[in-house]
């Protein structure tokens, strides 16, 4: 006779606790190291308690290279760890929905409060609002360097670009300004919060969108988005508005599978609005909701894939117009969390998702990106992406040979 599969899930609680335990306190790992990164020219807090302990940590990442850029290597090494490990949880049902949303919440809740490690996009995001709010200009043709007296130029990078993105990222983001009132940190963390619940929206919006659709691989989505470690860099500890732009995306293609299809395409928009890289999805947005006018079958599962090469051409346009950036892996890793049981997307996240939070390692360990770093992250991210063939091509010989034996 065979046992219950909910007599299965319930025996198997406490190796999940524990690795849950675990990442937790890698979570707090991560936390802490970020504060190695702080820029030299910063202060957070003039309390001499705290300032004394900001100065070991920056002693650490900035006079201390070799070991900031091991400690890195281990928590990278041990985030990609884990998440291998609650994806095989996931596939055998070893873990529930409601574990993954309790662990979710809590790496949001301990790395919204972490420093912006990896890149300083967030302190011109912060500046962008600002020449709005303080200085009541237009950021599309003022710049940075135009308030030459301003305390944030002292650790911004960028000063001398004018406003790049779309119109709605000023919309959501000048009413953080406001509310934090001029002061610096106030507005950084209404920034990171920002940053954390698109991808909390993120997370909860693939969970419906795969319940719609193939609610079978709904538990293997979410983990295969939400612990993968670029993912949680770059949202939560870098705090790019990629993630924004993603969680309006993906809000778009709920309201799209559930035939919304006005208010999804203006998600759309909104999305299109802040860093114009989705706008490569609206003919198919376009294109779905007439097929199903004239009752053609949609197979989600393919459009998630079409999504998917879409966003890839983005990425590129991305890269051919400036160089390639880890977090442009957002663009795509939201469409290979919609088709978690494709071997042929999943081996290729999980791999280029490593090599490309791998690029940061020699900017620790150097604290520059000058010559020969980006000929050897070149060969990284193109050897990345061999290998991802290679591994994929290799696992489907392996099943293919089970099969037959």
């Amino acid at each position: 006779m065979k046992t219950p599969q909910h007599v299965t899930k319930i025996s198997v609680p406490q190796p999940t606790k524990l690795f849950v335990g675990l990442y937790i306190l890698l979570a707090i790992s991560l936390f802490l190291y970020s504060f190695t990164q702080i820029d030299l020219g910063l202060t957070l807090t003039r309390a001499s308690f705290f300032a004394t302990i900001q100065h070991a940590f920056q002693y650490i990442g900035y006079f201390n290279r070799s070991l900031s850029a091991v400690l890195f290597s281990v928590i990278l090494i041990l985030l990609f760890f884990f998440y291998v490990i609650f994806l095989l949880f996931a596939k055998r049902d070893l873990i529930t929905k409601k574990t993954v949303w309790v662990t979710v919440f809590l790496i949001t809740a301990i790395l919204t409060l972490s420093y912006t490690a990896f890149s300083y996009d967030i302190f011109n995001y912060v500046f962008d609002a600002k020449i709005v709010t303080q200085y009541n200009e237009n950021p599309y043709f003022k710049k940075a360097l135009d308030y030459p007296n301003d305390p944030m130029l002292s650790f911004m990078h960028w000063t001398h670009r004018t406003y790049p993105y779309g119109p709605t990222w000023l919309i959501a983001t000048v009413p953080l300004s406001f509310l934090g009132l001029q002061y610096f940190l106030p507005t950084y963390f209404l920034f990171k919060l920002l940053a954390a619940g698109a991808y909390l929206g993120s997370v909860f919006a693939i969970s419906r969108i795969m319940r719609v659709v193939a609610p079978k691989y709904e538990l293997q989505a979410m983990v295969l988005f939400a612990f993968n470690p670029l993912v949680i860099i770059e949202s939560l500890v870098s705090g790019h508005n990629d993630i924004v732009m993603m969680f309006l995306c993906l809000l778009a293609i709920l309201l799209l599978v559930k035939k919304h299809y006005l208010v999804s395409l203006v998600v759309l928009f909104l999305s299109i609005g802040i860093k114009y890289a989705t706008g490569f999805l609206l003919p198919l947005f376009v294109a779905i909701a007439l097929f199903d006018r004239k009752k053609i079958p949609i197979k989600w599962e393919q459009i998630f894939i079409t999504f998917l090469v879409a966003m890839i051409f983005a990425l590129v346009a991305a890269v051919l117009r400036s160089t390639f950036q880890p977090w442009y892996l957002l663009f795509i890793l939201p469409f290979a969390a919609l088709t978690p049981r494709k071997p042929y997307i999943v081996i290729p996240t999980i791999v280029l998702s490593f090599a490309a939070v791998v690029n940061y390692l020699p900017y620790l360990y150097t604290g520059n990106w000058d010559k020969p770093i980006p000929e050897i992250l070149l060969t990284l991210n193109v050897s990345a992406v061999v290998l991802s063939v290679l591994i994929t091509i290799g696992y489907e010989l392996l099943r293919r040979k089970k099969r037959l034996t």
